[in-house]
């Protein structure tokens, strides 16, 4: 794609870039509104059966992933025109869902900025090593790497250790404002837990609440990994990293039924998100239909999104997502070479384990 269609393809979005008020009122209704009362039929239903309170807590944890969109929006200021109505309701609706405001904001922004960068990984982003890498590393970090792309750490441990356990502190680099926001989040989630236990006590809250969250923040991953982790994705150094590139060619457009594509608020749209964030997720289905080249972005649907879980490498010479089974250990001299070469750890990619987070 050349430099001028790059541009075009991007004014071509622009007109949809429009917020409407009056969309994402109704939006917040239509979502908060049934979450606070799902949320209360699956407590009713403890004296019923805890199956029909488990078959509760899947439709709630999907309107806190419903939530958790609204929560995104306002992180790209796409949601409300005013930027203070972003940020009063981007915090609520972080309280929902244990997402710190300004914290994941700058991180997302790192993401949008940096995504399908080789050069440039670490933050908000998936652990991805490519082939080279992966076979220049140590036995320790080796294992450090599979742990963590592992389903059932990825997908089980995963929530707990992003929602519940990351997002509760702040990065050193963190200013004021970014720290002061984590703290009035903390402190907020405690308040409302505190009334909740109050009210129905500690066990008929955990029984309620713990599946909502560990469904919602399983699927919230997973929304997030499979739409950037798929066979021909796109990856690139700096010098040939596109942005238009990366949105369109790195992004995939997840074709939902349509139930899930509403509970999900449009983000199954990632190639358009990517290209334009200022879209709001009501206005995400249109762009795709209008602009002809974003309907060419790689679609995977339910069935074959589960490939996505064999992905573990990037071969960069096929460009190309692979399997540890794909590749061969290097010789100890090939590795020297590697090592000498500067593979093993690009620019902006550290040996510890980059967060989860995003979607």
């Amino acid at each position: 794609m050349s430099l001028m269609k790059q541009k075009e393809l991007k004014k071509t979005v622009a007109p949809f870039e429009k917020t409407d008020s009056k969309a994402s009122i109704r939006q917040l209704i239509n979502t908060l509104l049934p979450l606070a009362v799902l949320w209360y039929a699956a407590y009713l239903s403890l004296s019923v059966s805890y199956w029909l309170t488990l078959a509760f807590a899947l439709v709630t944890a999907g309107f806190v992933i419903r939530t958790f969109i609204i929560f995104h929006d306002c992180c790209h200021q796409s949601f409300f025109k005013s930027k203070l109505a972003n940020e009063i309701i981007g915090t609520i609706t972080g309280v929902l869902t244990l997402c710190p405001y300004q914290q994941w904001k700058y991180s997302h922004s790192v993401h949008h900025a940096t995504s399908s960068n080789l050069d440039k990984r670490g933050t908000g982003d998936i652990w991805v090593l490519t082939v080279e890498e992966y076979k220049a590393s140590s036995f320790w970090r080796r294992l450090a790497y599979r742990l963590y792309r592992n389903p059932l750490v990825m997908f089980g441990l995963g929530p707990i250790s992003v929602f519940l356990i990351e997002y509760r502190f702040n990065r050193k680099a963190a200013k004021r404002r970014e720290r002061l926001n984590t703290y009035i989040t903390n402190f907020s989630i405690v308040a409302l837990y505190a009334l909740l236990i109050w009210a129905i006590g500690w066990q008929a809250f955990l029984l309620v609440q713990g599946p909502v969250f560990f469904i919602s923040g399983l699927f919230g991953i997973w929304l997030f990994y499979v739409q950037h982790q798929f066979e021909d994705s796109y990856f690139e150094n700096e010098e040939e990293w596109s942005y238009v590139k990366a949105a369109v060619e790195g992004s995939s457009y997840y074709k939902l039924p349509r139930p899930l594509q509403w509970i999900t608020g449009n983000i199954g749209f990632h190639h358009v998100h990517h290209l334009s964030p200022k879209v709001p997720n009501y206005n995400l289905e249109q762009a795709h239909n209008f602009a002809a080249p974003l309907q060419m972005a790689t679609t995977i649907t339910l069935k074959t999104s589960l490939k996505s879980l064999r992905f573990k490498l990037w071969d960069e010479h096929n460009k190309t997502f692979v399997t540890f089974k794909d590749i061969r250990t290097v010789s100890p001299s090939s590795k020297k070479a590697i090592l000498a070469a500067g593979t093993a750890t690009p620019p902006g990619l550290d040996s510890r384990q980059p967060s989860l987070q995003g979607k």
